[in-house]
């Protein structure tokens, strides 16, 4: 009766294994398992936000801390999209660019909810007021230089934009993200008013990132 109970148990395994749905995540496990994950962990931070507003857990000032709290994700998720090639770089995996452009779209996602939580909760759509805040508060400048260079990159991130404007002029377009990357560190570095520490941790993190990409460049083009 074991026998046969084993032999059942290995041929729904083996079915299973052999389903068409098994087949396409052996096909293209980054598809299928990489890029779910991706969507998960990118969609934590907003769902502990969620969990934190019924709970009483924004603090004494909630506007200013969901700002800041979708702010600090939208910078942290950008600087994990700007990774992306130096990890292909250090570890050889080409395949990690695939998460290059869904990360990315995750930045500006919540870069998006920051600005609008500002509009929005803080200002209650008080044109003039927003206005009189670029153009006074200079933090507030540099962050909306980050957020334009964001939006055209999500604009223009689909295969039929690059078909439009051609892979050449396509990839010179995207180096908007470098603009974006120094925006948003300064923006952050401004905000905090005083000496920290945080914003200069995340400020030499773009550093390294930078400097990862300069030493590939200077590799290729005169060692190579």
């Amino acid at each position: 009766m074991s026998v046969v109970t084993t032999a059942v148990t290995d041929a729904v395994v083996a079915g299973k294994k052999n389903s068409p749905l098994a087949q396409r995540i052996k096909r293209d496990p980054i598809a299928w398992i990489g890029k779910p994950l991706v969507w998960a962990v990118c969609l934590a931070p907003l769902a502990w936000l969620a969990w934190l507003a019924p709970t009483g857990g924004l603090g004494a000032n909630p506007i200013e801390f969901i700002n800041r709290h979708l702010g600090d994700w939208g910078l942290r998720i950008l600087l994990v999209s700007l990774a992306v090639t130096p990890l292909r770089i250090v570890t050889g995996w080409k395949q990690a660019v695939r998460f290059r452009r869904l990360i990315g779209l995750f930045a500006f996602f919540y870069v998006v909810l920051h600005v609008t939580n500002y509009v929005v909760v803080d200002h209650f759509f008080n044109w003039r007021e927003i206005f009189q805040d670029i153009i006074k508060r200079w933090y507030i400048t540099v962050g909306m230089v980050g957020l334009l260079s964001l939006t055209s990159l999500a604009i223009t991130s689909t295969k039929g934009w690059i078909k439009r404007i051609g892979g050449r002029n396509w990839n010179r377009l995207h180096k908007l993200v470098y603009v974006a990357g120094v925006a948003g560190c300064i923006h952050f570095i401004m905000m905090r008013k005083g000496f920290q520490i945080e914003p200069l941790v995340y400020a030499g993190i773009f550093a390294l990132l930078m400097s990862a990409r300069l030493i590939e460049f200077l590799r290729r083009r005169f060692f190579a």
